[in-house]
């Protein structure tokens, strides 16, 4: 509960975002509402907005959703050494409480634990749970009263996600090789966004930056694998010598 504390404004702020939008797309409040119970899942959420209002078809949504939740495979692979212990009904509320936010604190709370990195299940559903009522209370929020404010932009909320999105990546800024990862997937997401577009930049700039950390992750290996050659040989030649 402690931790959820300095990202409730944030969330706030996203879920009445959401909730204003919603009802300019066009949505009643009860479907704005209920979209927050059973997705909980908020960049798709936004999109589906987006290809809502297009008037695209369903399978235009599905694939525009899907191509945006593709990073959720990313983060329950990352987890997955984390919750082992956990139970099947508890993996089950894992993953559905599995926001970009939740991988976030999950993956620091499991660093601050050193060796045996394995998070406990209270810690993940206490922070998790909190998340999503606030999540729910704030689309409603947003949904009654969002109309009142006609231009977000005067008062700067269309800029929230973006905030929100930075604020969880410079979490993980005292990570080894973060900076090469960070501009290896802003790039790539830039070039798909300019040229294929929407959402594909999301996963494809995420791709990026795992075949980054890949390469320098494995360029490591074989430079730790040569330094202990390198000793080897040393001290073998070190025996020689006094020999």
């Amino acid at each position: 509960m402690r931790a959820s504390v300095p990202i409730l404004v944030p969330i706030s702020f996203f879920g009445m975002m959401f909730g204003a939008a919603a009802i300019a797309a066009g949505q009643t409040l009860a479907n704005t509402i209920w979209a927050s119970i059973a997705i909980f899942a908020g960049a798709s959420q936004f999109v589906f907005l987006e290809v809502y209002r297009a008037g695209v078809p369903v399978w235009s949504v599905a694939l525009a959703v899907f191509a945006v939740n593709f990073r959720h495979l990313l983060y329950s692979a990352a987890l997955a050494s984390k919750i082992r212990h956990y139970g099947p009904l508890q993996k089950f509320f894992a993953f559905f409480l599995l926001t970009d936010l939740q991988f976030a604190v999950v993956e620091n709370q499991a660093l601050r634990l050193g060796k045996s990195g394995r998070v406990s299940f209270a810690f993940y559903i206490g922070f998790g749970a909190i998340a999503y009522v606030v999540w729910i209370v704030m689309t409603a929020i947003g949904g009654l009263f969002g109309s009142l404010i006609e231009n977000p932009r005067t008062f700067g909320l269309d800029f929230i996600l973006p905030v929100y999105f930075a604020t969880i990546l410079m979490g993980f800024r005292k990570r080894d090789r973060f900076l090469a990862i960070a501009i290896a997937s802003t790039v790539v997401a830039v070039l798909v966004h300019r040229t294929i577009g929407a959402p594909w930049h999301i996963s494809l700039g995420a791709l990026a930056g795992i075949a980054v950390a890949a390469l320098m992750a494995k360029n490591g290996e074989v430079e730790t694998e040569g330094a202990a050659e390198e000793a080897a040989l040393e001290s073998t030649s070190g025996k020689v010598d006094r020999s």
